[in-house]
């Protein structure tokens, strides 16, 4: 029997290892390429491409640098699932912080992730999400722990 394929979910700080050089990057392409050859599909919210590009344009620090890594957030985009920033993801937003303590952006991303049908993975570098992640009952995909 064939295992049903699922939904992995990168918050902005997995979408930024893949851009930037970090320790934490081999970790995130080998999450990301093991769940696209497992034929699962990749989600991400709309808010998570405004955050990573903004960190991006930041980091750039020259015109060519800035225009590759945003065309490199481009390229992947196309290939992503994007969940909506509606006004119930953000009414399951409010719930979420107020529950969980976390900021705006990081209830976003976990509201996106709610609203998805079966098994969620969801990878996160962000140590104050993991509580989060568990309790809603995603499995958690980080080198954080």
């Amino acid at each position: 029997m064939v295992a049903e394929a699922g939904v992995l979910v990168l918050d902005s700080s997995a979408l930024l290892c893949r851009y930037l050089p970090d320790a934490r990057r081999a970790y995130v392409a080998r999450v990301v390429t093991e769940a696209v050859a497992d034929g699962d599909a990749v989600v991400v919210s709309a808010l998570a491409r405004s955050e990573v590009l903004l960190a991006l344009h930041q980091s750039a620090g020259d015109l060519h640098r800035h225009r590759s890594l945003w065309g490199r957030v481009g390229r992947d985009w196309d290939t992503f699932w994007e969940v909506p920033m509606d006004g119930r993801c953000m009414a399951r937003a409010t719930e979420i912080g107020a529950k969980y303590g976390l900021s705006v952006a990081n209830s976003v991303h976990l509201a996106a992730a709610d609203r998805l049908p079966g098994r969620v993975d969801f990878c996160t570098l962000d140590r104050r999400q993991i509580p989060a992640v568990a309790d809603l009952g995603f499995h958690v995909r980080s080198p954080a722990g």
